[in-house]
């Protein structure tokens, strides 16, 4: 009896060593990925923070700490309201024009039509563009001379339009830009989800009789409503933190017409030397965005908990 007793204790030693083995080496890989994440993401989110209580020029001058001075300043910031606004105006375009195009899109290329390679390429094309070369590109149909957008235009005999540089119509442009170049990155991850779909699925609606739209909205939506809350999510902080084709198209021109959030911040930070300040719009936008994932978050557990009730 004792010689069992010993045995199953040596055994339990041994699958405790070799469980504390396997959780050091889980940790031994896991050390490296997190280390980086630690000085590249988490370290500058409290860095912000940090600096954001501060008034500073940046670089090697001196820091003065003003607690939360700035964010008084920043709430009363009418240019910081204004940018924010075009920030929204940024993520109702992404979310419901967007998102809807990256799904038709991606419907299209799993329609049975000659040519789907062609469209793959074509579709797919502006994704793989560097937003440089985009904003450069647009700025050149945008000329209000020789654009071939105003050659469209005067076509339908509309006088030709100053588009970045008249204030009503500078941010619908860029807006125009951004969809174009950002579809694709959202059909590539509902056609992703849609090859996960069940072919039996549709076989057993054909038999019910079902059509190509009873089909899409009893099978395909349905399984594409978590690929859609990601999208989302990605769209909002995407339109968050957006700067460079503002920047690179209108500089947040002709006066705050497209001034967003991320060119106010490099503007305070870069021109104006007020680092402190910018800290403290950046620690803003990261309060907005993670605020934002968290109430998106919340509604989706609750709809899978209905769901799973049901």
């Amino acid at each position: 009896m004792n010689t069992v007793l010993r045995t199953e204790a040596a055994i339990v030693k041994q699958a405790k060593k070799q469980k504390q083995k396997k959780a050091i080496t889980i940790a031994l890989f896991i050390l490296p990925a997190l280390l980086v994440y630690s000085v590249f993401i988490l370290y500058p989110i409290v860095a912000t923070f940090q600096y954001s209580l501060f008034s500073w020029s940046g670089g090697q001058g001196e820091r003065t700490f003003i607690g939360l001075q700035n964010y008084t300043v920043l709430f009363a910031d009418q240019t910081f309201w204004s940018a924010l606004q075009n920030n929204m105006m940024l993520i109702l375009a992404s979310v419901f024009i967007q998102i809807p195009l990256g799904l038709l899109m991606a419907l299209v290329l799993f329609s049975p039509i000659k040519g789907i390679k062609l469209l793959n390429v074509l579709y797919f094309l502006p994704y793989l563009m560097s937003t440089v070369a985009i904003g450069l590109l647009w700025i050149f149909m945008y000329d209000p001379i020789n654009g071939p957008m105003n050659q469209v235009v005067q076509w339908f005999g509309v006088e030709p339009v100053a588009w970045l540089a008249d204030q009503n119509t500078a941010l619908i442009a860029v807006l125009i830009v951004i969809i174009w170049q950002f579809a694709p990155f959202y059909m590539i991850l509902f056609k992703a989800a849609m090859v996960g779909i069940p072919d039996e699925l549709y076989e057993a609606a054909e038999i019910d009789g079902a059509n190509g739209i009873q089909k899409f909205f009893s099978i395909t939506f349905p399984a594409l409503i978590p690929t859609i809350v990601t999208s989302s999510i990605l769209a909002i902080v995407g339109s968050l933190k957006a700067f460079d084709i503002f920047y690179i198209m209108t500089g947040g021109g002709p006066g705050n017409a497209t001034e967003i959030v991320g060119t106010y911040m490099f503007k305070q930070g870069f021109i104006h030397f007020n680092m402190g300040y910018a800290s403290t719009i950046a620690a803003m936008m990261f309060i907005l965005a993670f605020i934002s994932v968290l109430i998106i978050q919340v509604f989706e557990y609750r709809r899978k908990k209905r769901g799973a009730v049901l």
